[in-house]
C-alpha cells in the first residue's frame, strides 16, 4: 500500500507565488529581501491555517539563497522552529539564547521560528526582550501567533507586525480547483464552493474537507455528496423554505423543518442560515453589492430569481426576525418551539399585505349604535313621529331664510303675484296661495318612552372611563332584551315544579362558575308561574333587583332553552316588607323566641348564658 500524503502537505506553497489570499504580504516580503530592508523580528498573526508557518519558512529559505545552491535546498541546519506551547519557559528561552550566539554554518542567516509564541510564560517573555531588541546580525526571529492580544506590549513593540488575513471563498475554491485538476477529480463549482465556505476562511481546513469529500465520492465530486458527507444545509433547502415562507404555506414550512431536524441538522444552524440566506437575497437586489454574494454562477442565477420575488421592507423584517431566534435560541427551554415561532412569523409578513392591527382595547359606542334592535308598534309610531316632527323643523328652518333662497317654484309664484297686487294698492285675493309654515297643523313630536330603541339609540357614552363601560353592558342589555329571538318560536308546555328545578339548576351553574352573589340573590325566593308564560320572583330590596336585571338575559336564555318556550318573560317584584323574613341576626332570633316563650329570657338570666 501506497503511503498517501494529505493535501495540506503535498501542495504546501513552496514560494511567496503560491501562497494564496496574502499578496500584500508576500509581496512586501520580497520587496524587503531585494532591497535589504528585512527587519531582524517579525510577528505573523492571523487566523489558523492562512499561511503564517509556511510563509515563515518560504523567508527563512530564501534569505539563505545566493543562487549557487539547487532549488531543493532548504538550509534544514539553519532554521530551527520551536513550540511555544510545549517550551514556555525561562530556561527553554535561555537555551535558544545561547544557540543564538552560534554563526551559521552554511548560508547567510540563522533563522528561528516560533510558533503560537503566546503562551510563553511571562517570565520567557522578559528573558526573551534583550535578544529580541539586539540579536546578532546571523539572527533573524519569526513569531507566529493567532492570539496576538496576548502578547504583551514590550514584545510587540520589538517586532514588524505581519496581520494576515481570512482566505475569500472565490480563492479557496479556485485553490481547490487547481488541486482537483492536478489530481484528475471531476468536481463541480457548487461542490468546490461548499468546501470553501465550510472552511471559515482557513485553507488548511479546506484541504483536509476536499481529502474527506473525496476519499468519500471518488474521482466525481458533485454538490449532493458534498452535503451529504458535510452534513450541511446547502442553498437548495434554503430556497425551498423562502418559497413555503413567500406563499405563507404555514402548514408545510413546518413539515419542512421537521424533516430538517430528523436528517440530523441543529435547529440553531439552520435559522443562522436562514439568516444568511435572506442577506445574500438583500445583497442580490443592488447592482453595486452583488460582489458579495460569494456562491457560483449558477447558484447566483437562482438567488436572483428569488430575489425579484421580494422586496426590501420583507427582507429586512425577515433578518430581524432570524437574527433575533438566533439570539434567544441558548437560552431558550423550548429550542423548537422558538425556531417554529420565527417561521410563522416569517410567512405571516406577507399575509394580506401588512398585519392586522388591534388598536382599540374598548369597543367604541358607535359599534352599539349600528345594532338591529326589534321595535314594538308603539315605538315604531314613535319613532315615525318623531322622524315627522324632524321633517317639520327642517321646514321651518328653511322658511326662515331669506326670500329667493331654498324656495319652490310655486312658492316664487306666490310671492310675485302678492307682490304685483301690493304695487297697485290692492289687497291680494283670497285664492292666491302664501307661504305657510308647514308645521304649524301638526302635533308637536313626542318624547320617547324610557327603554325604546330611540332613547337607546341616543344614548351615547364616552369610552374613556369604567362608568362607560357599565353604561355600555346597560345598553347593550336593552338592546339584547328588546332583540327578537332569532330562533324557532316554541311555546311548550310546563309546570311550575319543572320551573323551580331548572331555577335550582341554574342557581348551581351560577356557583360553579363563581358568581357566588348572583347564586344568592336567586335563592331569595321560589319562583311562580302565573298565566303559563309570566315568572314572578319576589325580593326583599332594590339592589338586589337591580343586581338581577343585568343577569336576566342571561337567565332567561337559559329557562327558555330548557323549558321549550321562547314567550315566557320574568316579573321582579320588590317587597321591603319581606326583607327581615331572610336575614335575622342572633339578637332577633332571640326576641322571637322569647315572645313565643317568655321562659326563655329566665334561662339566659339564671344561667348567665350570653346570645
Amino acid at each position: 500500500m501506497e503511503h498517501f500524503i494529505v493535501s495540506a502537505r503535498k501542495y504546501r506553497p513552496q514560494t511567496f507565488k503560491d501562497v494564496v489570499g496574502q499578496q500584500a504580504i508576500t509581496n512586501t516580503l520580497k520587496n524587503a529581501i531585494e532591497h535589504n530592508h528585512l527587519a531582524q523580528a517579525l510577528l505573523f498573526t492571523g487566523p489558523r491555517g492562512v499561511g503564517k508557518t509556511t510563509c515563515a519558512r518560504i523567508l527563512a529559505k530564501m534569505i539563505n539563497q545566493d543562487g549557487t545552491q539547487s532549488p531543493d535546498e532548504d538550509f534544514a541546519f539553519n532554521i530551527f522552529e520551536l513550540d511555544a506551547a510545549s517550551n514556555n519557559s525561562v530556561d527553554d528561552i535561555r537555551n535558544l539564547i545561547d544557540q543564538v550566539r552560534i554563526p551559521p554554518q552554511v548560508g547567510k542567516y540563522k533563522v528561528y521560528i516560533i510558533d503560537e509564541v503566546h503562551m510563553l510564560s511571562q517570565s520567557a517573555f522578559n528573558a526573551f526582550l534583550k535578544t529580541l531588541e539586539e540579536p546578532p546580525k546571523h539572527a533573524i526571529f519569526i513569531l507566529a501567533t493567532t492570539e496576538k492580544h496576548k502578547i504583551i506590549p514590550t514584545i510587540l513593540s520589538r517586532c514588524q507586525i505581519f496581520d494576515f488575513k481570512r482566505i475569500t471563498v472565490a480563492d479557496a475554491k479556485n485553490y481547490l480547483g487547481y488541486i482537483a485538476q492536478q489530481e484528475g477529480v471531476n468536481a463541480e463549482e457548487d461542490a468546490l464552493n461548499i468546501i470553501a465556505q465550510k472552511a471559515d476562511g482557513a485553507m488548511r481546513d479546506a484541504l483536509s474537507i476536499y481529502d474527506r469529500v473525496v476519499s468519500f465520492s471518488g474521482k466525481n465530486l458533485t454538490r449532493q455528496a458534498v452535503t451529504e458527507n458535510l452534513n450541511v444545509l446547502d442553498y437548495d433547502t434554503y430556497i425551498k423554505v423562502t418559497d413555503l415562507i413567500l406563499s405563507n404555506n404555514i402548514p408545510q414550512l413546518l413539515l419542512s423543518y421537521n424533516e430538517i431536524l430528523s436528517n440530523g441538522f441543529d435547529g440553531h444552524h439552520f435559522i443562522s442560515g436562514l439568516a444568511s440566506h435572506f442577506r445574500d437575497l438583500l445583497v442580490c437586489k443592488d447592482q453595486k453589492t452583488i460582489q458579495l454574494l460569494e456562491v457560483g454562477e449558477q447558484t447566483k442565477a437562482r438567488y436572483f430569481e428569488q430575489a425579484s420575488k421580494t422586496d426590501h421592507h420583507f427582507l429586512i423584517k425577515a433578518i430581524d426576525l432570524a437574527n433575533e431566534c438566533d439570539l434567544k435560541y441558548k437560552t431558550s427551554q423550548n429550542q423548537r418551539l422558538l425556531v417554529e415561532l420565527s417561521l410563522m412569523q416569517l410567512a405571516s409578513i406577507t399575509f394580506d399585505g401588512e398585519k392586522k392591527k388591534f388598536d382599540q382595547a374598548i369597543i367604541p359606542a358607535s359599534v352599539f349604535e349600528k345594532l338591529p334592535v326589534a321595535l314594538s308598534s308603539e315605538e315604531k309610531s314613535l319613532v315615525r313621529s318623531n322622524e315627522h316632527g324632524a321633517t317639520s323643523a327642517q321646514a321651518s328652518k328653511e322658511n326662515q331664510l331669506p326670500s329667493g333662497e331654498n324656495k319652490t317654484p310655486d312658492m316664487h309664484c306666490a310671492d310675485d303675484k302678492q307682490d304685483n297686487y301690493h304695487s297697485k294698492g290692492i289687497m291680494a285675493p283670497d285664492n292666491i296661495e302664501t307661504t305657510k309654515d308647514p308645521s304649524q297643523n301638526r302635533p308637536p313630536t313626542p318624547e320617547p318612552k324610557p327603554g325604546t330603541r330611540s332613547e337607546v339609540l341616543k344614548e351615547k357614552v364616552s369610552g374613556l372611563s369604567l362608568k362607560s363601560i357599565q353604561k355600555k353592558r346597560e345598553l347593550e342589555a336593552r338592546k339584547q332584551e328588546a332583540a327578537p329571538t332569532k330562533d324557532v318560536v316554541l311555546k311548550g308546555k310546563f309546570s311550575e315544579t319543572q320551573l323551580q328545578a331548572t331555577w335550582n339548576n341554574y342557581v348551581k351553574r351560577m356557583k360553579n362558575q363563581g358568581s357566588k352573589i348572583l347564586a344568592s340573590i336567586l335563592e331569595t325566593d321560589l319562583p311562580k308561574l302565573q298565566d303559563d308564560n309570566c315568572i314572578i320572583i319576589e325580593l326583599p330590596n332594590e339592589t338586589m333587583k337591580i343586581n338581577l336585571e343585568r343577569e336576566q338575559n342571561k337567565l332567561m336564555s337559559y329557562l327558555k332553552q330548557k323549558l321549550q318556550n321562547t314567550e315566557i318573560r320574568l316579573v321582579i317584584n320588590v317587597n321591603e316588607q319581606s326583607a327581615k323574613k331572610y336575614a335575622f341576626t342572633p339578637i332577633e332570633k332571640y326576641n322571637k323566641l322569647k315572645e313565643k316563650n317568655p321562659l326563655i329570657d329566665k334561662l339566659r338570666s339564671t344561667f348567665d348564658l350570653d346570645v
